[in-house]
């Protein structure tokens, strides 16, 4: 019981994610559950700008991601899921990732992701990396390439690790590498308290939602707007303090309470 499966609320997960399907332990479940979550639950930092803490525990992220149908990011939704799958009998090992996105430098460890067993196989399972990362489950295994919507993925072994790579229109993209080493729950504790505090962190400067789809990839970075397109084709527009609250439901099915969107317009939509 690493991932703390007992304290899951099943029924109200399922319903969150709008998943009426089979819960065997198998390959097709896992597809079907990994793309609902995706495509149901958001990633975002709002808990970081509304200067709260970032709490893993699976009664706080069923309070924040199910009961008040807000999102997460990587550790809080992957969390959520390594729980949900264990209680349907899946084997999850959680590991960890250093993100790339462009950069040539070496970056710290500070990415989840889980390996899950089904079919006698394993599998690279991501729920919480944004608006790039997998709609599906992709095959552990190097050289494997899948079409997952309008995108493409791959996996590539490099120097003992993996490679998670997309596809873009100039060529193959690298989002992050990870090695088979497992994390505990209280690696990603540490993890996130960096993440959510150090200065550094990208999550602590302004708001970051994404969200993918079969069909685009929506980014809310800061006050501005992006969805790109599979072709590459990128649409940008600002979003100003005003027109917030409607952008936030309307994209990515997050409702904040009144106070909470004024303080988040009041610290990061000046003139709003």
């Amino acid at each position: 019981m690493t991932w703390n499966e007992k304290e899951l609320d099943v029924e109200a997960y399922l319903a969150r994610i709008a998943y009426q399907g089979e819960t065997n332990p198998d390959l097709a479940t896992l597809r079907a559950l990994h793309r609902a979550h995706v495509t149901a639950i958001p990633f975002e930092n709002l808990e970081i700008m509304l200067g709260r803490p970032v709490l893993l525990d699976v009664a706080a992220l069923q309070d924040k991601m199910v009961r008040r149908r807000r999102g997460g990011y990587c550790y809080e939704q992957n969390l959520l899921f390594a729980a949900a799958l264990e209680r349907f009998g899946f084997s999850v090992t959680g590991l960890g990732a250093r993100i790339r996105a462009g950069s040539s430098s070496v970056r710290p460890v500070t990415h989840m992701l889980l390996k899950v067993e089904a079919d006698g196989e394993q599998w690279h399972c991501d729920v919480g990396f944004g608006g790039e990362g997998l709609l599906e489950p992709l095959l552990m295994r190097d050289g494997v390439e899948e079409r997952q919507g309008a995108w493409r993925f791959s996996l590539k072994g490099e120097d003992g690790a993996m490679v998670l790579r997309t596809e873009h229109p100039d060529g193959w993209f690298d989002l992050y590498s990870y090695t088979s080493t497992p994390c505990l729950p209280v690696d990603y504790a540490v993890m996130n308290h960096y993440i959510s505090t150090h200065p550094t962190s990208p999550f602590v400067r302004r708001p970051i939602l994404q969200k993918a789809t079969p069909e685009a990839r929506l980014r809310l970075t800061g006050t501005e707007l992006a969805v790109t397109a599979p072709d590459g084709e990128l649409e940008k527009r600002g979003v100003t303090g005003g027109e917030l609250g409607d952008v936030l439901v309307r994209e990515f099915g997050i409702e904040l309470s009144d106070e909470e969107l004024a303080d988040l317009i009041r610290g990061h939509y000046p003139g709003a």
